[in-house]
């Protein structure tokens, strides 16, 4: 007769004590990594159809792409782990605007949702809450693991998007940031695939003393 035996969880110390990491936790990070899977993919693909090959087909292609992005970075940010609630819900709330108005503008408009967004500069008012979301994962990322792709991608995006706003970008320079933007979205997307589960976990004891304290004030 054999007998199987199940090795204990390992326990961490953290800051404000020990704790475990379940299978529930692990989960919540692959979910999280697939979702950026998801939405580097599918963003990768829209830049290179645009940048090799951009003509009025392609330009109708781009809207469920950029609907794919957007549900693989909702997914991510429904299990991202971030300390800061507040932050947490701001980043949330950032891709609910951006998606609220892509909607809205996609239904409402006569022409692509790219086309729409690249003539009126002004929709990214609107549409661009959903890549300062990203942005917020993108620094996240920076701050935590010392990424080099995410230390480029934070000031790059709001340089693209801004630039182009008030129209101070040539083409060809938006182009070449489009570019380097989504192969190093792509690298950060393909490494995460290999990092280790538990940093993208975090030190639980910390998220268990932070709502204790908001449990207190309540």
């Amino acid at each position: 007769m054999t007998t199987q035996t199940l090795s204990a969880p390992l326990v961490y110390q953290g800051q404000f004590g020990e704790f475990t990491i379940n299978q529930s936790d692990r989960q919540s990070v692959i979910i999280y990594r697939t979702g950026l899977m998801v939405a580097a993919l599918s963003f990768a693909i829209a830049s290179a159809l645009v940048l090799l090959n951009p003509n009025p087909a392609v330009f109708i292609a781009l809207t469920p792409l950029y609907a794919c992005f957007s549900l693989g970075l909702g997914v991510s940010l429904a299990t991202i782990h971030i300390y800061m609630a507040p932050l947490h819900r701001l980043l949330q709330a950032f891709w609910a605007i951006g998606s609220i108005t892509s909607i809205i503008l996609a239904f409402s408009s006569s022409t692509p949702l790219a086309v729409t967004v690249y003539n009126q500069p002004l929709t990214l008012f609107g549409v661009g809450c959903t890549f300062a979301a990203l942005t917020g994962i993108y620094f996240k990322e920076a701050f935590c693991f010392n990424r080099l792709e995410t230390k480029v991608l934070t000031p790059l995006v709001p340089l693209l998007l801004l630039g182009h706003l008030v129209g101070i970008l040539p083409t060809p320079v938006e182009q070449f940031l489009l570019g380097i933007w989504a192969i190093l979205f792509l690298v950060f997307a393909l490494r995460k695939v290999v990092q280790a589960i538990p940093p993208d976990i975090g030190d639980k004891s910390v998220f268990t003393y932070l709502h204790a304290q908001r449990a207190a004030k309540v």
